[in-house]
């Protein structure tokens, strides 16, 4: 069994934007692709496992959001690599239309993206990591087993702030996906 990192899409592997309708308005955070690579060369599976309600709102269809997915493989491809896995949640509880419109299992924090692709790719959840700028990402590695790293990029520094206001700051917090994979090396290293 191989273990992942779980990576968060908006504000964490590509820059933060207001909402993302097409391929062309992706672009990857400084780092990104040596952050992949680093992780490949390391022995982990790079997961992306992203809430995506602009499906739910109806600004964007399921098709358009996977040619936006494999316009991100195509940036990726332009340093020599690749997600190996994409999941993203299509649903929102409260604003979705339709079939869209529902309280799922796959909506972070909720850990389904996570336990979907446990059981397709029979990962080790207990290497695994996850990376994000909201505490809902590292919630839905954490209510697995999977500790997360808080990014200052996108709504992290904020989020961080946030967090320690209210008394329970992220256990880890770096400030960018560059600096979040050196910590996961070093840690897993280290025996975590």
């Amino acid at each position: 069994m191989r273990p992942a990192v779980f990576v968060d899409r908006d504000g964490t592997l590509t820059i933060e934007g207001e909402w993302v309708r097409h391929p062309g308005a992706l672009a990857l955070v400084d780092g990104a692709g040596s952050a992949v690579r680093a992780l490949h060369r390391a022995g982990y599976l790079v997961i992306l496992y992203s809430n995506q309600s602009a499906v739910a709102r109806g600004l964007i269809t399921e098709e358009e959001l996977s040619a936006i997915h494999d316009g991100l493989q195509a940036l990726l491809a332009e340093h020599g690599e690749r997600l190996d896995a994409v999941y993203a949640c299509p649903h929102h509880p409260t604003e979705g239309l339709g079939r869209y419109k529902i309280v799922c299992e796959c909506r972070k924090p909720k850990p389904g993206l996570i336990v979907q692709a446990q059981r397709e790719w029979g990962l080790d959840l207990a290497r695994s990591w996850c990376v994000g700028d909201m505490e809902r990402d590292l919630a839905a590695g954490a209510a697995v087993g999977v500790p997360g790293i808080l990014v200052a990029t996108g709504k992290g520094a904020a989020e961080a702030q946030r967090m320690r206001a209210e008394g329970r700051p992220p256990r880890f917090f770096e400030r960018n996906i560059t600096d979040a994979v050196a910590r996961i090396l070093a840690t897993s290293a280290q025996g975590r």
